[in-house]
Order: structure tokens, then C-alpha cells, then sequence
């Protein structure tokens, strides 16, 4: 028992579980909370713990009072405790503490009937019909438009009613063993000091995704949800969560137009001013798009913005942005990276003005990708890179200077500065090769001791 105790405290420790709080929040009586949930539930970011550390810090629902301390088990029950109003819940400041129990579906209708795409779908669009107007050999390669298109937009409007959960401010979700959420969005707009953690998150599909022809050489269809989103907000803490499609893959999904079906979007994306944001100990599986940090390229409201910590992560068997940056000051520091198979794209996106601080990361590859490829060019002018190192195949690890290899292979040269040194790390940076000892097993939703 000793033993037991001693290794279930030294996690604690590690992870920063310290409360906040009261480490016995007083809990709904029906549901009966563990001396390890209620500590974790009303656990703060620890001090420097990454940009979410900066100003004020992030507290999330800490503070919640027992009338707003919940276990939810469906999306009314989620609703209800973010507010009552899904609609108007983004603005609903007071604290509170939310643990998910369960499986929380964003297809949960009225009375917990499933609900369909058919469901959602405004009676104006058949995707038959969509696709036989908007076929390029028939329509060209404008933009749709017209009443199809028209009807695909009402379409995303219901949909977006039903699968897009609103977070006010001051807000702590947190997942108790086993939690997950499936299909549907965490919108974190206008709402700063919020929390995550311990969640898995599950196909976020998009029932009604958009054919855009001019994107690209030959066109993409583009889809609309996150699993997590944060837009126009601060302090936002996101931890020990994981990110998969589950059994409805983009690789399982048909081709239109020569091009794939894309029902899919990031994984958590910081966008539109968003920024002190720390996303650390997630795993992210499975995946195309994972982290866009900076949804445009236009010179405006995010310069200055967009900072944002990612550490301890594990990227494994995804395809891109991990991350891909505009503007903001990205630290990347003591991530997993393992990535491979014939549709991988590149891992760190250096885009229009971005200032990305890659330190000690651990890439495992297969023999298909070139540590040259590692870091794709988007516009932008330089990088800080340090510390990596490299697993190929079966053979061992080496330190590799990922930006002299990509300046080998690539032009123009990026430069060697990013232009500031990261300050708020809350524990010293670890030597990349210890990575993947310590972020495998930890990693990801039902690693805490919850």
C-alpha cells in the first residue's frame, strides 16, 4: 500500500494535481464524487505552466459553488449545467464545475433520440443533388452558389444548433474515467478562463461540408467543427485529453470531384484573437488536421496574439499542423511525434509572421518520411529549433538539426530565430530522448488518477 500510495503521489505531483480550492467540493448527492475527482475538478494551472499561466492565470471553475457543481451523463444534462440555454451559455460568467460521467453524444436529440444528418438536413438539400449541380465538368470551378448551396448553409445553420456545446467564462469540464464526447463541438468564444481535461473526444463530423474549387490546385471540401475551438478568449487550459475520429476515419470517407470527402476539422484549433492558451499531455490519434494556431493570413487583430504552450503531447499516426502557426508565439516543447504512412504532410506549419520555439521533441518515423519534410514553409520567415531528435524506422535514435535539413531540401531558407525565448515552462525542459518514456504512458484522457 505504501508503495501504491507513494507512485499515485508522485503522479500527482508531476501533473501539478494540486487544488485550487476545497480539495472535498460539496456534489449533487445522487452522484458522489472521489476524493481524487474533487481534487482534480477544482485543480488550477499551476503557476508558469505555459502562456495560459499569463496575467491572471487560469482558474476555470474553481470557485463554483455547490448549485453549480454537476455530473452531467447527456448533452441536456451538459447544456443545463453550461447554463441552461445553449444558445446563450457563452455568456454565462458565473463559475462552475462540470464532470462528464459517461458518453455524451451531440446527436442526442429531444428525449435522448438519436438524430441523424437526414435529421438536420434543411428540406431543400440532397447531397445527390449538390453534387450532380456543383460537378466541376458541369458548374466550373466557381464557387456554388444558388438554392442547393443555399440549402447547404440552412443545413450547417440546424446542424450547428444541435452539435456546437457553448462554454461561458470561468468554466472547468473535466472528464471522469471513461468520459467521452462524440460528435459534437466545445465552442469556447468570447469566454476566457476555461478548463478541459480528461475527455475523449470523438468525431466531430461535419453532416454538411462545403465544395470549395479555388482551394488548391484541384479544389477541397472543407468542413466546419472542431472538437474544440477557441475563438476571441483567454486563459483557456487543455489537458490530458484525447483526440480521434474513432471507427469514422477521413480515410473510410468516398471521393467527389476527384478530391476526398473532408467531414472533418482540427482537433483544437486557437483562432480569431484567441490567445495564453496551454494544451499539454493530450493525445491526439488518428487524425488529419490537429492544432491550426491562426485561421488567416491578413496583417490585423491577431498580431500580437496567438500565444499559445504546447507540451508533453503525443502526435500519433496524424497527418498535419501539429502545429501550424500565424502570428503568434508557439512554444512546442518535449512533444512525442510519431508519424509515418503515405498521406503524412509535415508536422510544424511555419506560417505568415509566425514565431514558433520548437526545444527537445521526439520524432519516431517510419522509413517514408524524410526528416527534411518535418517542418513546411506557409509564409512565414523563421523558426527556433532545438534539441531533436530521431527515431527512423528500426534504427536509433540520433539528434537532428530539423531546420538545417529543411533548408537543405527546401528554398528559401527559413531563419534560425524565432525572435524570443519562451519564459513560462513550469518544470525544466527534459532531454528529448527521455520524451517518450514519460509522455507514452501519460499522456491522453484516463491517465489521471480520477
Amino acid at each position: 500500500m505504501r508503495r501504491i500510495l507513494t507512485a499515485s503521489t508522485a503522479v500527482a505531483i508531476l501533473l501539478g494535481a494540486a487544488p485550487a480550492a476545497a480539495a472535498h467540493p460539496d456534489v449533487p448527492s445522487a452522484d458522489r464524487l472521489s476524493w481524487a475527482a474533487g481534487h482534480l475538478g477544482r485543480q488550477a494551472l499551476p503557476a508558469r505552466d505555459g502562456w495560459a499561466a499569463d496575467g491572471p492565470g487560469t482558474t476555470g471553475g474553481s470557485a463554483a459553488t455547490p448549485d453549480r457543481t454537476r455530473v452531467v451523463h447527456d448533452r441536456a444534462e451538459l447544456v443545463a449545467a453550461l447554463g441552461g440555454d445553449n444558445a446563450g451559455n457563452a455568456t454565462d460568467a458565473t463559475a462552475k464545475l462540470i464532470y462528464v460521467d459517461g458518453v455524451i453524444d451531440g446527436f442526442e436529440g429531444p428525449a435522448g433520440t438519436p438524430l441523424s444528418c437526414a435529421d438536420l438536413a434543411d428540406p431543400g438539400y440532397r447531397l445527390d443533388a449538390y453534387l450532380a449541380a456543383y460537378d466541376p465538368a458541369v458548374w466550373g470551378r466557381v464557387p456554388p452558389s444558388g438554392p442547393l448551396e443555399e440549402a447547404r448553409v440552412r443545413s450547417v445553420t440546424n446542424q450547428t444548433r444541435q452539435t456546437q456545446i457553448n462554454v461561458g467564462p470561468n468554466t472547468t469540464i473535466i472528464g471522469l474515467r471513461g468520459a467521452r464526447l462524440t460528435g459534437l463541438t466545445l465552442m469556447i468564444d468570447q469566454a476566457s478562463n476555461v478548463i478541459v481535461r480528461n475527455l475523449t473526444l470523438v468525431d466531430a463530423r461535419d453532416c454538411f461540408p462545403a465544395w470549395s474549387p479555388t482551394d488548391g490546385e484541384a479544389g477541397n471540401w472543407n468542413s466546419q467543427y472542431d472538437q474544440i475551438s477557441v475563438r476571441r478568449s483567454e486563459n483557456v487550459w487543455v489537458d490530458h485529453n484525447t483526440f480521434t475520429d474513432g471507427d469514422n476515419p477521413d480515410s473510410a470517407q468516398p471521393v467527389y470531384f476527384g478530391r476526398p470527402y473532408q467531414v472533418h476539422d482540427g482537433s483544437l484549433d486557437v483562432t480569431h484573437t484567441a490567445s495564453l492558451v496551454t494544451a499539454s499531455w493530450n493525445r491526439f490519434t488518428g487524425r488529419d488536421k490537429l492544432l491550426l494556431i491562426g485561421s488567416s493570413n491578413t496583417v490585423g487583430p491577431d498580431v500580437g496574439r496567438l500565444r499559445v504552450t504546447v507540451h508533453h503531447n503525443l502526435f500519433d499516426g496524424v497527418l498535419q499542423r501539429l502545429p501550424r502557426v500565424r502570428f503568434g508565439q508557439v512554444d512546442v516543447y518535449n512533444n512525442h511525434y510519431r508519424l509515418g504512412g503515405d498521406d503524412f504532410q509535415y508536422a510544424l506549419g511555419v506560417g505568415v509572421q509566425s514565431a514558433i520555439y520548437a526545444q527537445n521533441n521526439f520524432f519516431s518515423l517510419d522509413v517514408t518520411v524524410d526528416p527534411a519534410d518535418l517542418i513546411y514553409d506557409w509564409g512565414g520567415t523563421a523558426l527556433t529549433e532545438r534539441g531533436s531528435w530521431v527515431r527512423q524506422g528500426g534504427g536509433a535514435a540520433r539528434p537532428v538539426d530539423l531546420l538545417a535539413a529543411h533548408n537543405a531540401s527546401h528554398d528559401p531558407d527559413l531563419a534560425a530565430d524565432a525572435g524570443w525565448t519562451p519564459t513560462l515552462r513550469r518544470d525544466p525542459v527534459l532531454p528529448a530522448p527521455l520524451v517518450p518514456l514519460l509522455v507514452g504512458p501519460l499522456a491522453g484522457a484516463d491517465r489521471l488518477p480520477i
